[in-house]
């Protein structure tokens, strides 16, 4: 793996572990962020959407040009939406 990749996973993990820290300070914030997602998943452009209401109603600051780490937060959400479907 090159310096590069490498830099670029450290940089990830160390926005994905302030996030994390984030949400155990509120544990509000994933009901909050499910909330918004099961509203807005259909929508067009829904992922932007999703980030744009988070960063408005939650300490989550999603920027508008999304980073890895913010991308995969996004994937995440629409991935327990998937699972939730795939109960009913």
């Amino acid at each position: 793996m090159s310096s590069a990749d490498e830099g670029r996973q450290a940089r990830i993990i160390d926005e994905m572990r302030g996030f994390i820290k984030k949400v155990l300070a509120d544990p509000t914030i994933p009901a909050k962020c499910m909330e918004i997602a099961r509203r807005l998943h259909n929508d067009e452009n829904a992922d932007q959407k999703i980030a744009d209401e988070i960063s408005a109603t939650t300490t989550i600051r999603i920027p508008e040009i999304m980073s890895d780490a913010d991308r995969i937060f996004i994937e995440a959400i629409k991935e327990v939406l998937e699972d939730e479907a795939a109960l009913y």
